[in-house]
């Protein structure tokens, strides 16, 4: 995943995936969600970021283990 901020717009872009989408779903206002024709979620889009979410907390992250544990299992 690869996230990025334009702080011109004040948007923040959560890549999901490196494929062009084929169509936009706004989910609410300033909140956009790139998918593809067949479902596949590409990418999120949020305008006006900063007022949506704290900036700083699109670098820290979580990760609790039995969710790696229950995704590798189902994945081998």
């Amino acid at each position: 995943m690869k996230v990025s901020y334009d702080q011109d717009v004040d948007a923040v872009y959560l890549e999901l995936l490196k494929s062009e989408p084929d169509g936009v779903i706004e989910v609410a206002e300033g909140i956009n969600i790139d998918v593809t024709s067949d479902g596949k979620i590409v990418g999120i889009e949020l305008l006006d970021a900063s007022k949506k979410l704290s900036l700083g907390s699109l670098l820290t992250y979580e990760i609790e283990v039995e969710s790696i544990t229950a995704f590798s299992h189902t994945h081998t």
